[in-house]
């Protein structure tokens, strides 16, 4: 029997349960009519004409559709190659609304809107039998007291983590719940984050995405999921259940959880491309729905794809309704899922409305002036695979972005890199280089020393060639400038000696982290001590090399990692809200900081670039913090002298005179898991102290103004 249709309404898009039906949404400018197709339990597909089209939405209400319907929609419009069309019904096409996606894609050729070898040539063989499903979801949930933590950026630390591989193989969830949004909310992997005091968790993408032919071919997948197809659809298998729609609610309560322990919940987001690639690529929603609209195309031939991303095609910001879909997504996660903010993948790519990299870019309008989307942590990446891509450092205000410099200056500085300290000071400080002239905070710097593409950061100190091999690709993906040094030995080795420095050089790298103005982000594992085996693009890896071995923890390593984030969290001096100014504050005497060599004496110009340019030791001053607290009061912290010995032999420091106090105790040192590594804990003014090689020590002024 046909089903009953009313006209309904053309947005909201996508489709719209009210408690007695649905409406549902189409967006297109070239369609002639559009067919919306619901199957059945068994299969069978049912086609309905939408009825009405209004402002290029073709809509319709359907009453009696609920909760857990499938369906997909047949578009009927010009197949015109070369200018660009590539409308044909006989392809099934997902709704781009989609709030749920039910199934997988098949390795089959029905994918594909053209024939093999023929381009130009319409495929008319029905793809639906290699489709998956859009879902109409049950919107209600029962979100009790939920807040969100709203943590200020200043005392934020960033958690990079994949809902899969971070709980898949956890002994303390049930084998039923793990690699799964359920897994997450688990108390065992909750109290993990909590009691590594990290404030957010930044997961990559979970929009529902769909793995490449080619990946699937060499038995592997796109485990990563960077290759979107449903921007307001959670990925559907993450979900515990495997029910119909239930992806969502999973994700809801997960979300609920996070915030019931006051962790926030960042997601990386893939707005600049989809899960379709490039001329010969499959199609799946927006190629068969409007791909002139959709996408940036070569003006002089339709058929080629403009490729910022490197994955074959870019989404078309320039168009009005592509920035309504990313801006009503992110609306969506915002309101109706809580989430807290996102990590935009490639986002200079967002900022191309001709070709260059726009600051002024409409993208960035619409953030600015949105009530909700501009309240939330944005995060860029700051940079594409066009030309002038690299934009670190160039994104307006209320972006932070992830500093590539900082990762890259901290690199160098414990690899041994020659004048690697002139670098990292401007990076340890916050990177006003970057940010202060854009009138951004030091916040703006996200920094990191290893995310999940590339190496972590026991394959860091470990390897200094990829090894990728298992990727399929004869080892010529993934970045061959690393930026790493093994420490003396390629890879796995027994040698105590290379394993202690191997230890220090991973702590010392940390402690640089967790002590540097702007706000830190760990990646996943770094805490355990996971490797990858030295695979430093494990897009593909879906299996024991991207996956936490839980029961092969670092637990000597875990500890100092919580200690370090609970003394970053302890002393406002090492997360300003402004920058240092190199003078006094508050009308007191000392500066707010300062640089000294080894020998006590302040830095000169000429002792950024020779002589012991590798290692410097820097006075925070913890009377001179300018910015008061929420109620105006005056934030003092105590003062401390950070010493950086970033070479292969120990070195004896001056401790500074007139830094306003004469005694100094030391609270951490990176050349061994306790603070006093077997020395004296006090030095007085004057006087040496030796740093070990590849250490860092953090020096507390124990005397002097309170």
């Amino acid at each position: 029997m046909t089903p009953t249709v009313w006209p309904g309404t053309p947005y909201p898009l996508g489709a719209t349960y009210d408690g007695s039906g649905t409406t549902f949404s189409l967006y297109t400018e070239v369609a002639d009519r559009v067919e919306l197709c619901l199957f059945d339990e068994a299969g069978a597909e049912t086609r309905v004409d939408l009825p009405e089209v209004t402002m290029y939405c073709h809509h319709g209400h359907l009453p009696g559709i609920g909760p857990g319907q499938r369906y997909g929609f047949r578009v009927h419009g010009p197949w015109d190659p070369a200018a660009g069309h590539r409308c044909i019904p006989a392809k099934l096409v997902l709704d781009p609304y989609s709030k749920a996606v039910e199934g997988e894609v098949a390795d089959s050729d029905l994918i594909y809107d053209h024939r093999p070898g023929s381009p130009d040539e319409p495929d008319d063989r029905d793809s639906a039998p290699a489709m998956p499903r859009s879902v109409v979801i049950n919107p209600f949930f029962d979100w009790s007291d939920d807040r969100p933590p709203r943590t200020e950026l200043h005392r934020t630390v960033i958690y990079e983590a994949h809902v899969r591989g971070l709980t898949i193989r956890h002994p303390d969830v049930p084998p039923e719940l793990r690699g799964t949004y359920a897994g997450l909310a688990h108390p065992a992997v909750v109290e993990h984050l909590v009691q590594l005091g990290i404030t957010a968790v930044e997961l990559l993408p979970v929009h529902h995405f769909v793995p490449e032919r080619e990946l699937i071919a060499r038995g592997l997948t796109n485990y990563w999921g960077y290759c979107s197809l449903a921007y307001l659809a959670p990925h559907g298998p993450y979900s515990a259940s495997g029910q119909r729609g239930q992806q969502v609610q999973e994700f809801k309560a997960m979300v609920r959880s996070l915030h019931e322990a006051g962790v926030e919940v960042i997601l990386d987001v893939v707005y600049n491309h989809t899960g379709e690639g490039g001329a010969n690529g499959p199609t799946y929603a927006f190629r068969g729905i409007d791909n002139v609209s959709y996408y940036r195309l070569d003006a002089a031939d339709g058929r080629r794809y403009v490729d910022y991303t490197g994955t074959g095609n870019s989404l078309n910001v320039r168009n009005p309704q592509v920035l309504k879909l990313i801006m009503d997504s992110l609306r969506y996660w915002i309101l109706d899922m809580h989430v807290d903010g996102f990590r935009f993948d490639l986002a200079s790519a967002l900022a191309r409305e001709l070709h260059d990299v726009d600051r002024l870019a409409a993208f960035f309008d619409l953030i600015h002036q949105d009530p909700v989307v501009s309240q939330v942590k944005l995060i860029a990446e700051p940079w594409d695979v066009g030309d002038g891509g690299y934009q670190v450092g160039n994104f307006p205000i209320l972006w932070s972005e992830w500093n590539a410099r900082y990762r890259d200056g901290v690199r160098d500085c414990w690899r041994g890199a020659y004048e690697a300290v002139a670098d990292l000071a401007s990076r340890f400080t916050g990177s006003s280089d970057l940010y202060e002239w854009t009138g951004r905070r030091p916040v703006a710097s996200i920094n990191f020393l290893t995310a999940h593409d590339g190496f972590t950061l026991a394959d860091l100190v470990s390897y200094e060639h990829k090894r990728n091999e298992a990727n399929g690709e004869d080892n010529r993906d993934g970045e061959s400038h690393n930026r790493s040094w093994n420490s003396g030995v390629e890879g796995p080795t027994d040698d105590p000696a290379i394993l202690d420095i191997r230890a220090r050089r991973r702590r010392s790298m940390l402690a640089t982290l967790l002590l540097s103005q702007g706000v830190p982000m760990l990646l996943g594992g770094d805490e355990l001590g996971r490797s990858q085996g030295g695979n430093n693009n494990a897009y593909c890896q879906d299996n024991e090399v991207s996956w936490f071995d839980w029961d092969a923890v670092d637990t000597e390593l875990l500890a100092f990692t919580r200690h370090l984030v609970a003394f970053r969290a302890a002393h406002p001096v090492f997360r300003r809200r402004r920058w240092f100014q190199g003078r006094p504050e508050r009308g007191h005497g000392l500066d707010d900081i300062g640089w000294y060599t080894p020998s006590g004496q302040q830095m000169s110009d000429e002792d950024w670039t020779v002589g012991q340019a590798t290692s410097l030791a820097v006075f925070l001053n913890g009377q001179a913090i300018p910015s008061p607290g929420p109620r105006g009061e005056r934030i003092v912290d105590d003062s401390f002298l950070v010493l950086f010995n970033a070479r292969a032999d120990p070195l004896d420091f001056v401790v500074p005179d007139g830094l306003g106090g004469s005694r100094w105790e030391v609270v951490l040192d990176t050349s061994s898991l306790t603070a006093s590594a077997g020395y004296e804990r006090v030095v007085t003014a004057a006087d040496d102290w030796t740093v070990q090689s590849w250490s860092l020590v953090v020096l507390q002024r124990m005397d002097g103004e309170p």
